[in-house]
């Protein structure tokens, strides 16, 4: 397995760790729905945060959030919309991005709530 692969899943598993320490309730981690994959979808209060992560080792090039495109977006939304109506959930939906970032051996998270609106 590649080492971008690891260092995403240990990325994952960091941002659950920080959500689960900030009062999350994680309901479920790589939601699949067709061609959409949600990281991670936690509750806390009455809200669901659906959370895409993204982990770098720099941020050189761009900003690790900006990388979450339109079309990630869409994909998104569309499992966001398949989970609460399968769940037959009557909730507030806020899509959110974690940042992930090593430097050397220290990681810094970053939680960007609202980071994009249903559209």
């Amino acid at each position: 397995m590649g080492g971008h692969n690891e260092f995403g899943r240990l990325g994952e598993q960091l941002a659950t760790d920080f959500l689960r320490k900030n009062g999350y309730e994680v309901q479920v981690r790589n939601y699949r729905y067709l061609k959409a994959e949600i990281d991670i979808i936690a509750m806390k209060g009455n809200i669901l945060a659906i959370i895409e992560v993204k982990s770098r080792s720099s941020d050189a090039l761009q900003e690790i959030a900006e990388t979450v495109n339109k079309k990630k977006m869409q994909l998104m939304v569309m499992a966001a919309d398949h989970y609460v109506i399968s769940k037959d959930m009557d909730i507030d939906v806020r899509f959110d991005v974690i940042t992930i970032l090593k430097t050397g051996e220290e990681y810094t998270i970053t939680h960007l709530k609202d980071a994009f609106y249903h559209f």
